[in-house]
């Protein structure tokens, strides 16, 4: 089965000149050009042309997205990975459906509005019998303590400094880079950063010990091979740069 480029532009919410250019640079080609001049694509086309809008949302150039679909050469594989960013995404946008919906039944009902529920929706003390049981309660006061004492905008900041790092990961492990390359180091020194106001030490075994809870629980935001990919690059960093 084929698709006339107009149809392509039209269902992928782009358009013909986009096309034609991805073409141009070698990154989209029609699967044949019809005696009339007229490009025509193919099933194959449709999921290249898919990985590469994927690919875009995730902030990737051309040049960049070029690299990641000639190193990609299992389709299924390389959509499970955009599948896995994806529902990472749905999470994040299920909790700030949810933090609307509970800001406007407050706003109706004339009740007190929560800093953290107006930004997120997600209440951090959910988890404090999980934190106490695995670090202590100290840890969990400590983390309680700081996260207390943020205004609303630090709160909101350090929220999306998560997702931003989040999509990071899943932007490097799509490109195709290794946990122990510059970039991913580099991202997962964020991820500590990120980490270190909320708790007391950073440990090697503590940093190393978190990158396995994301692997053994989707809770915390990575699933299958994003969460392996994010371990490895945190046991790595632990160990180069992390004393216990």
């Amino acid at each position: 089965m084929e698709w006339s480029i107009q149809d392509i532009a039209r269902s992928a919410g782009t358009t013909s000149r986009t096309l034609r250019h991805y073409g141009a640079v070698g990154l989209l080609e029609p699967s044949r050009i019809g005696g009339n001049g007229y490009r025509y694509y193919d099933e194959h086309a449709l999921v290249r042309l898919q990985r590469i809008l994927l690919l875009r949302d995730l902030g990737l150039g051309l040049p960049a997205i070029a690299e990641v679909l000639d190193g990609q050469r299992d389709r299924v594989a390389a959509l499970e990975t955009h599948l896995d960013l994806l529902e990472q995404e749905q999470r994040r946008i299920g909790r700030q459906i949810a933090s609307v919906r509970t800001t406007l039944r407050k706003l109706k009902g004339g009740e007190r509005l929560m800093a953290e529920e107006v930004f997120d929706g997600f209440d951090h003390t959910q988890y404090q019998e999980e934190v106490t049981r695995r670090w202590g309660a100290s840890a969990y006061a400590t983390g309680d303590r700081w996260w207390s004492s943020l205004s609303a905008e630090e709160k909101k900041a350090h929220q999306q400094e998560q997702v931003d790092v989040s999509t990071a990961f899943g932007a490097a492990r799509a490109a195709g880079l290794s946990p122990d390359s510059a970039e991913v180091q580099e991202i997962t020194g964020r991820l500590h950063a990120w980490l270190r106001p909320a708790v007391s030490s950073v440990s090697a075994g503590y940093f190393a010990g978190l990158g396995q809870l994301y692997v053994d629980d989707p809770r915390y935001g990575f699933e299958g091979a994003t969460a392996e990919f994010v371990r490895d690059a945190m046991k790595i960093y632990a160990e180069r740069n992390l004393s216990d």
